[in-house]
């Protein structure tokens, strides 16, 4: 596990009061995307596709800071965009850190080495770096050669100034077991303090979209990645279950409001994968007034193949927190790699999906509305 004990114990510590206390609905991340422009055009990114008034937009160091305090997660994820690019970045983070949030600054790392001197090592601030694999895999992902050498420089420097780092990883079509085997060796021998890895969701504005990985296709690749790493004790900046879920082993429903997002337009709803389904304009807004029913694998064909952290890891959070030695077994043993897959959630959309859609459906019929109720359909 590559997640510091200390951080465990203090984001568990929320997690309980929260359910002390009945809260049905709440964050663990805060999403915070203050910019959306970017150094990088990468292929499968749905952020950078907008006019440039749009891309101009900045939020302040106050609605930063609003934003914390107004959802209270005890995490805050700043992306964007490129977030080095905002001016006042270095007091955002700062900001974050009085109120003891832990920070994960996700950076694609061009312009990391120029502004590492403004951050300080702290228990509560991670470098986040961007690395969808080894160096072709990567280069080819950002559509810029040279990158990935450029971020295991930058990676090496931050961890001789002791900054905790960590690698986000998004995987896509055409990725092979070995492949991403190799790449963990890799990561590992670097020293970064764990990687953060799920398969890319199918941005409705990204310039790509025969990159994104089918849910059938990600479980059979997840099992293959796992079954190559058996032994080699590789840090993930994940939850157990996780991994066990990447892997076809866990049912489960999306938790959207556990990784809310803040960006220029507002509260985005449900989640930050999804675009044109409205802004709220305080958390609590988000909160009570996102149809949150109408979201989520089984309900929205828009979700039908996503199996990002974003929308699961509070999720595998809250089963083992439900779940403590169902947890415990998987973390012992890893996930499983052979076997039956757990059953999928079934389908309930107003509208059949597409056929290639349907083909990962192992259970449950499609239920279809007729008028304002649902109805099974033999």
């Amino acid at each position: 596990m590559g997640v510091p004990l200390v951080q465990q114990y203090r984001v568990g510590r929320y997690i309980l009061s929260q359910k002390l206390k009945r809260v049905k609905r709440y964050p663990l991340v805060l999403m915070l995307e203050p910019l959306f422009r970017c150094n990088l055009a990468c292929s499968g990114c749905g952020k950078i596709d907008y006019p440039s008034d749009i891309l101009n937009k900045r939020l302040s160091y106050e609605k930063c800071m609003e934003a914390i305090d107004e959802c209270g997660a005890p995490m805050v994820s700043i992306a964007g965009g490129e977030p080095l690019i905002h001016k006042e970045m270095r007091q955002i983070v700062q900001g974050y850190l009085d109120r003891k949030k832990f920070v994960y600054l996700c950076t694609n790392a061009i312009l990391l080495d120029k502004h590492m001197d403004s951050y300080e090592p702290s228990k509560y601030l991670t470098f986040s770096i961007h690395l969808d694999g080894g160096r072709e895999r990567h280069d080819a992902s950002v559509c810029r050669k040279g990158v990935y050498d450029k971020c295991v420089s930058v990676i090496k420097k931050a961890l001789q100034r002791g900054f905790r780092v960590t690698v986000n990883c998004t995987l896509f079509q055409g990725e092979t077991p070995d492949e991403v085997s190799d790449f963990m060796d890799e990561m590992m021998a670097l020293g970064v303090e764990g990687v953060t890895i799920s398969p890319g969701y199918s941005y409705e504005r990204a310039p790509k979209q025969d990159v994104f990985l089918k849910k059938s296709a990600s479980k059979n690749l997840f099992r293959d990645i796992f079954k190559a790493g058996k032994g080699k004790k590789w840090r993930f900046n994940q939850s157990t279950l996780y991994l066990d879920f990447l892997a076809g082993n866990q049912t489960y429903h999306c938790t959207p409001w556990g990784n809310p997002t803040r960006n220029v337009f507002g509260w985005q709803k449900p989640c930050y994968l999804l675009v044109g389904e409205g802004y709220a304009s305080t958390f609590d807004e988000l909160i009570n007034d996102t149809a949150w029913d109408k979201y989520g694998t089984g309900v929205n064909p828009k979700c039908a193949d996503c199996m990002v952290h974003c929308g699961y890891e509070a999720t595998a959070v809250d089963d083992t927190f439900n779940n403590p030695l169902k947890a415990l077994k998987v973390f012992l043993a890893g996930p499983k790699t052979q076997g039956d897959l757990a059953p999928e959630v079934p389908f309930y959309y107003e509208e059949e999906p597409e056929a290639e859609s349907q083909t990962i459906i192992p259970m449950g019929n499609i239920i279809e509305k007729a008028g304002t109720e649902k109805r099974e359909v033999a």
